[in-house]
C-alpha cells in the first residue's frame, strides 16, 4: 500500500509541476507577442523618420551653423 501512496504523491506533485509549466509558457509566449508588437511599432516609426529625413548627397543648400552643437 506504501507503494501505491507514493506513485500517487509523485503523480501528483508532477501534475503540479506540469499545470505552473503551462502557465509560465503561457506567460513567456504573451510576453514574446507583446515585444513583437513593439518592435513592429518601432520599424514602422523608423521607416516613417527616414522617409522624413533629406537624404544625404541631395545637394541641397546647408547652413554650418545648424550643424554647430549648442553649446558653441
Amino acid at each position: 500500500m506504501d507503494t501505491s501512496q507514493d506513485a500517487h504523491r509523485r503523480l501528483t506533485e508532477l501534475e503540479i509541476k506540469a499545470s505552473f509549466t503551462e502557465d509560465l509558457l503561457d506567460q513567456l509566449n504573451l510576453t514574446i507577442y507583446r515585444q513583437q508588437e513593439q518592435i513592429d511599432s518601432l520599424l514602422r516609426q523608423v521607416a516613417l523618420l527616414r522617409q522624413q529625413s533629406p537624404e544625404p548627397g541631395t545637394g541641397g543648400a546647408r547652413n554650418l551653423r545648424d550643424e554647430l552643437p549648442p553649446h558653441y
